[in-house]
């Protein structure tokens, strides 16, 4: 059996040590490097290219979204899941903006925690519950593309969003619906002008609002 490789990005030595811990403990996981700050995590992740990152919201040198949107940028395939210790939600679109497919609180238990990475690991998107409420609320009242039912979209332009916002990169989507990434990026582009979408943020909110992503 493959195992997930998971690296822990913690600023605190015994967070890092609990959450390797729990990691190695699973059968189907394994814990494939560590960093203390964020510059150290972009450049570690970069070259070894795990399947997940847990990534602590809060860091020196480089901030959490930061660390996490620039990972995104070399690493596309590579999942993050970000870890905070406050229920402060002004955290969650930054993540979500930066290509977080995971937004989890510190003290949950450990069986969530992994519940969260193999949710994320299979394409899915993770938000704690108490964050789901936030991100939903923030498009009641909003309309998305004139009556906001996403029913002048095309099948392909909505299978396209609903697996941008499930975490895949324009690559990855090609590589699955046999397409070229010049047509993946062109019905994105098509349905986010019809929807008003201008963010991955955006995106995400939507797919939830439509149901089409798990949150937990």
């Amino acid at each position: 059996m493959t195992k997930l490789g998971v690296f822990l990005v913690d600023d605190h030595p015994i967070v890092r040590d609990g959450l390797k811990a729990l990691i190695n403990a699973q059968p189907d996981m394994t814990v494939v490097g560590e960093a203390a700050d964020g510059l150290s995590a972009v450049e570690a992740v970069t070259q070894l290219g795990p399947d997940i990152v847990l990534m602590d919201v809060t860091l020196p040198r480089l901030g959490g979204a930061q660390a996490t949107e620039r990972i995104k940028q070399a690493r596309p395939e590579v999942h993050v899941v970000a870890l905070t210790g406050y229920e402060d939600k002004s955290n969650v679109e930054p993540l979500l903006r930066a290509g977080a497919s995971g937004y989890v609180l510190k003290g949950v238990r450990g069986a969530e925690l992994v519940r969260a990475i193999h949710a994320v690991a299979a394409g899915g998107v993770y938000l704690d519950p108490s964050m789901t409420a936030h991100v939903v609320s923030s498009v009641v009242g909003r309309t998305f593309g004139g009556a906001g039912t996403g029913s002048e979209l095309s099948e392909r332009e909505a299978e396209v969003i609903r697996l941008i916002a499930e975490g895949h990169a324009i690559k990855e989507i090609a590589a699955r619906l046999d397409l070229s990434a010049r047509t993946i990026e062109t019905y994105k582009v098509r349905a986010m002008e019809k929807l008003g979408l201008t963010s991955r943020a955006d995106t995400v909110r939507y797919a939830l609002q439509k149901g089409w992503l798990k949150s937990e």
